[in-house]
């Protein structure tokens, strides 16, 4: 505690703000995170994503977080620390920011380990704003608009479908990076609509989303067996490169297709289990009323994603959000509910259900409830879906690379085996390269 009172916290004000700091925040999501950067850059922030990777960020992290510390918090910490010591920002004028839920898990934390971080370095003077919509902390110069909150509803949305359809087209894509070009087309455009206060309604989202499809479905692919592969684990080892060794970009390099689950199911069931809270605890009535009114704003966007992406036949939309819920029911109790919490079991047999039984559960060494949630649920999903295929992988800074790749490669052994597949087989070179690339 006493060491806690030491470290003191650097309010980022509006005067920063003024001057033209620059904020960096970790990576994660890329194609998310994309227009995430653009709708605070609209919004009057500079905000930068970071894209710095390689072992020197394990290491930066390893110099300023005890190794027993969540893998995420070392990795996230870690890839500041070493932008910093980059030499490419004015240290004078620049600022971090960090998300922070304020639930169970230890990533409520990661925001004072980062200034304690910061403190050891010699860096304590640069302020880290915590991105919540709890009002655990609160800074003059950032403030969290109703604008932004719908812009940022939007390219969850967007991001998803974007992300969905990407990964279903890609591996059969006839001129590689065509999906690719979509991609990019549809941010820029999307971001384009944001920056003048568009794509943001239930309608305009209707459109584009259509729009998105429509794209995507009218890329020319040759189909061929694939290994269908679902990754899901704590979200940010399934979703960023840095935190789970370019697993996507392994997964590609052995001709697979995979699914990842979408960030709005995770954005669901947090909005559930604060009503979940309050309805078993009791709590602010206004704080219920907001979060009930986001919940169906939330799953009437939900309902255009899936309406979008299941207007054509040859693309598997994600389950709906109450359905992925019932589908534990009986399996796992609501009340696990810490970090991913039951919907990490429930999204194993989504997966399942949808075709990508196998799967590779990314998990960080020490993560209790990731380790309970996925790796303790694995058999008893094998027993209600007797041909998933599940393997759990632990990220660490003690974690080989090559351990963890041939793990996966004993799955996909038996998944090809399944499918008559060459041992082996890999996505096909010598394909056509898309123009622009």
């Amino acid at each position: 505690m006493a060491e806690k009172q030491k470290i003191k916290r650097v309010e980022y004000t509006k005067e920063m703000n003024k001057a033209g700091y620059t904020i960096l925040i970790p990576s994660m999501a890329p194609i998310h995170f994309a227009m995430l950067r653009y709708i605070f850059r609209s919004s009057g922030y500079r905000l930068e994503v970071l894209e710095n990777q390689g072992p020197e960020v394990v290491q930066e992290g390893l110099k300023y977080v005890h190794n027993d510390t969540c893998y995420p918090a070392l990795l996230v910490i870690g890839q500041m620390l070493d932008a910093l010591h980059s030499g490419k920002y004015d240290l004078q004028k620049t600022a971090l920011m960090i998300t922070q839920t304020g639930g169970g898990c230890r990533a409520s934390n990661y925001i004072f380990l980062l200034r304690k971080a910061l403190k050891k370095a010699g860096l304590g003077h640069i302020p880290v704003i915590s991105l919540n919509l709890s009002g655990l902390e609160k800074n003059s110069g950032f403030t969290f608009t109703l604008s932004m909150l719908r812009k940022l509803v939007a390219c969850v949305i967007y991001g998803d479908a974007m992300m969905h359809l990407y990964n279903q087209v890609r591996p059969y894509e006839c001129a590689r990076g065509t999906a690719k070009l979509t991609v990019d087309r549809w941010t820029q455009r999307i971001c384009k609509q944001f920056d003048a206060g568009k794509g943001v309604s239930i309608g305009q989202m209707r459109e584009n989303l259509g729009g998105i499809a429509a794209d995507f479905a009218a890329i020319p692919v040759k189909k061929r067996p694939r290994v269908k592969v679902g990754v899901v684990g704590e979200i940010y080892v399934k979703y960023a490169s840095l935190g789970n060794n370019n697993l996507e970009a392994f997964l590609q390099s052995q001709g697979c297709e995979y699914m990842v689950p979408g960030i709005l199911g995770f954005a669901l069931f947090k909005v559930d289990n604060r009503l979940e809270d309050i309805k078993l605890y009791g709590g602010n009535p206004a704080k219920y009323a907001v979060c009930k009114v986001l919940m169906k704003y939330l799953t009437d966007m939900e309902k255009e994603l899936i309406g979008a992406i299941g207007k054509y036949p040859q693309f598997v939309p994600p389950s709906s959000y109450a359905h992925t819920k019932n589908l534990v029911k009986g399996v796992i109790g609501y009340g696990s509910k810490m970090g991913e919490g039951w919907l990490l079991t429930a999204e194993m047999m989504e997966l399942a259900e949808l075709g990508y039984g196998n799967i590779v559960c990314t998990q960080p060494f020490g993560c209790l409830p990731n380790h309970i949630n996925g790796k303790g649920m694995i058999r008893r999903i094998k027993e209600l879906y007797p041909k998933s295929n599940i393997v759990p992988i632990d990220y660490d800074p003690s974690a080989t690379r090559v351990n963890q790749e041939n793990r996966i490669k004993l799955m996909l052994a038996v998944a090809r085996e399944e499918l008559g597949l060459e041992a082996g087989e890999q996505a096909l070179e010598g394909e056509p390269v898309a123009a622009g690339l």
